[in-house]
């Protein structure tokens, strides 16, 4: 993917992460950063996002809590949580609420959270050719039953 930068958004309510994140990655990624679960929504609806980090201890809204939001309304970003605490109830949470891919422990080694980057783009690759191949199967199956009524109205 030489030509186009994957798209990562990251929220944390640490203003210093966002910068050391950004910093580290703008060059090789599209990087969209926010200090909370709202902004980053706001972000969310204005571009196009292949890959969400969000910290999990965060004030007005969990990480957890925020992905829940952005299921349902953008299921298609790739989903990776960070925390600095060892909260087996969050990571519990965010696997089986907010669905994520990957978990990853504060502070984020650079060559780790990379590489994760990476294999969560290759997912939402595959996430959305599944998508587009399910699309064609639909079309199919609409074209197949048509035909089929009609040869029954016949």
């Amino acid at each position: 993917m030489a030509d186009k930068k994957i798209s990562v958004l990251y929220v944390d309510d640490e203003e210093n992460n966002l910068f050391s994140f950004k910093a580290v990655f703008r060059i090789k990624y599209q990087v969209y950063t926010a200090i909370s679960g709202d902004e980053a929504l706001k972000i969310l609806a204005e571009k196009p996002i292949q890959v969400i980090i969000t910290d999990q201890r965060m004030p007005a809204m969990t990480g957890v809590e925020f992905l829940e939001k952005v299921i349902p309304i953008y299921p298609d970003p790739i989903r990776l949580l960070l925390t600095g605490y060892a909260d087996m109830n969050a990571v519990v949470d965010a696997i089986n609420k907010g669905k994520i891919f990957h978990y990853l422990t504060k502070p984020w080694n650079e060559e780790e959270l990379d590489m994760t980057i990476n294999r969560a783009f290759e997912a939402y690759l595959e996430k959305i050719k599944l998508k587009k191949e399910n699309e064609k199967l639909g079309m199919s199956n609409e074209q197949l039953e048509f035909l089929l009524r009609q040869k029954l109205l016949s």
